[in-house]
């Protein structure tokens, strides 16, 4: 009986746990990409700085690789400055995108500052990163257009 009931609440406990990544969203990122264009939903007129390291705009051309099997990848930038990074990444299952960077000689559970943006129109070569940002008082979105690189 004591085993039943061990089983039951051991059942009950993993069923009722709810995935924390999207698996399927994560494996169709695996491999290069490259930022096409970034736009401001609602206007051009200004500028901003993306991730605390250049211009958002500095960030068409940049070089990504994802790795899904292990959420890392790298990020190098060659317009406006040259950065590059190793990064951390996953995919939740409400499409919020989570991005560490990590410096060198770092470890991803030592960086406590990270991103969340939204990934929509996810496809076979191409998918966006959405992130809202403050401009004025009101929110407004940079949306980062990328392309698979055969």
């Amino acid at each position: 009986m004591r085993k039943l009931l061990l089983l039951s609440f051991f059942a009950l406990f993993l069923f009722s746990c709810k995935p924390t990544i999207d698996t399927k969203s994560q494996i169709g990122l695996k491999g290069k990409w490259t930022i096409t264009n970034v736009s401001y939903a609602g206007s051009e007129y200004f500028k901003a700085t993306s991730f605390q390291i250049a211009d958002s705009k500095c960030f068409v051309g940049s070089k990504w690789q994802f790795v899904s099997n292990n959420n890392t990848g790298t990020v190098e930038l060659t317009q406006c400055t040259d950065f590059n990074s190793d990064i951390v990444w996953s995919i939740t299952p409400e499409k919020e995108f989570t991005l560490k960077f990590i410096g060198e000689d770092a470890k991803a559970r030592k960086v406590t500052q990270g991103y969340r943006l939204r990934i929509a129109n996810q496809s076979e070569n191409s998918f966006q990163l959405v992130d809202k940002i403050n401009v004025g008082g009101n929110n407004a979105d940079i949306v980062y257009q990328f392309q698979k690189v055969n």
